[in-house]
């Protein structure tokens, strides 16, 4: 079976199940406006299984090409039929490639109309992001021997713009969060440790507490919600803005121009956050005790110097570390996957702010286990 126009642009021939549809001549302008529709409805009289592109004879073309091109792919994914791009002009594939495709008329959504179906939807859908996470850091774990030697296309105003933005900019919130958190410490111990005598105590407690344990994580919940959920709504902007999509047609890999500035960045920064956050904590649980307990500074610090070691501030670090570099890739990958709307930059980052902050919690839970199975 053959098919053409007038005026020669396409043709189509039908071989068992795969429909070819050759393409010939200019498609330049208004000259080359055909309607899709023509090609379709032969499409769906026959046994179509597959369509086929034979580009052979095309010469010059424009965004004509490409709008007859989508809207057959759009009918073809309707249909069930598969929809071959070989035939394609290498610089055609890879402008189709950045059009949306509709697919409207796909498999019929997951029924979560009862408790084991919304059970296995949250199933799905975390081993999914699990998926996405897992090839975000395999991508960026091949970037960072390039990145050293400075073959990738990061840029260093990029990568020190980021760190300021979450190092030096994110101080003071740090400071305010582990300050509050140590007077806080230090004061429902003294309260308790009051009662048996055991004041000095106090110093011990909030020591271990802050370094081990509350000044990673805290500061990882406030860079959740201050850098986490700003990397996730600047990445969605720009997607519905279609400056990802700009990026893309010019050949600029978005790992190197807008995920790895980020990570490296606040990867980087965190633990020096957390020895700063830590160092103020400590001092809010100081100037508590000072002013309810009797103890001098001296009988304060030297009884946390005997007690906290290197090995906890070598913990906290490792938590830190682990904490930015996981922060830094979920907010990249929500941002990246987010729609192109208004409100989907806002739900962007409610959910790497929540997502992040649930992950910290999770890790230093995992934490916190394998340290007590090495009896650390």
């Amino acid at each position: 079976m053959s098919q053409s126009l007038a005026d020669q642009r396409w043709g189509l021939s039908l071989k068992g199940g795969t429909a070819l549809v050759t393409l010939q001549g200019d498609w330049i302008g208004a000259d080359a406006v055909v309607n899709p529709d023509q090609v379709a409805g032969l499409l769906a009289h026959g046994a179509v299984t597959s369509v086929a592109f034979d580009s052979s004879l095309l010469r010059r073309w424009d965004s004509s090409l490409l709008l007859f091109l989508s809207e057959l792919r759009r009918f073809s994914v309707h249909r069930n039929i598969v929809f071959e791009q070989s035939g394609f002009p290498p610089a055609a594939c890879k402008l189709l490639d950045l059009l949306p495709v509709d697919t409207v008329a796909a498999a019929p959504p997951f029924e979560t109309g009862n408790l084991i179906g919304r059970v296995g939807q949250w199933c799905l859908n975390r081993g999914s992001e699990l998926r996405s996470e897992t090839a975000l850091l395999g991508a960026l774990t091949l970037r960072i021997a390039p990145a050293v030697r400075g073959a990738t296309q990061m840029r260093r105003i990029d990568l020190l713009a980021a760190m300021q933005d979450a190092g030096i900019r994110a101080l003071p919130v740090v400071a305010l969060v582990n300050i509050l958190v140590g007077g806080i410490i230090a004061f429902m111990g003294a309260v308790q440790l009051r009662k048996f005598g055991a004041d000095l105590y106090v110093a011990d407690l909030v020591g271990i507490a802050i370094v081990r344990e509350m000044g990673p994580l805290m500061t990882a919940v406030v860079m959740c919600g201050r850098t986490g959920g700003a990397y996730a709504a600047e990445i969605a902007t720009m997607k519905g803005s279609e400056e990802i999509d700009a990026l893309r047609a010019i050949g600029i890999p978005l790992d190197d121009y807008l995920v790895l500035p980020r990570v490296t960045a606040l990867t980087a920064m965190m633990p020096l956050l957390y020895l700063y956050g830590s160092a103020v904590g400590i001092f809010g649980g100081f100037a508590v005790a000072l002013m309810i307990l009797p103890v001098s500074a001296s009988m304060f610090f030297d009884e946390m110097r005997a007690n906290v070691t290197a090995g906890e501030i070598l913990f906290g670090l490792a938590k830190s570390l682990a904490f930015g570099l996981f922060i830094a890739m979920v907010s990249c990958r929500i941002g990246l996957a987010a729609g192109r709307s208004s409100a989907d930059v806002g739900r962007a980052a409610t959910t790497a702010t929540v997502t992040g902050i649930v992950g910290v919690i999770v890790m230093d839970a995992v934490f916190a286990l394998c340290a007590h199975a090495m009896d650390f």
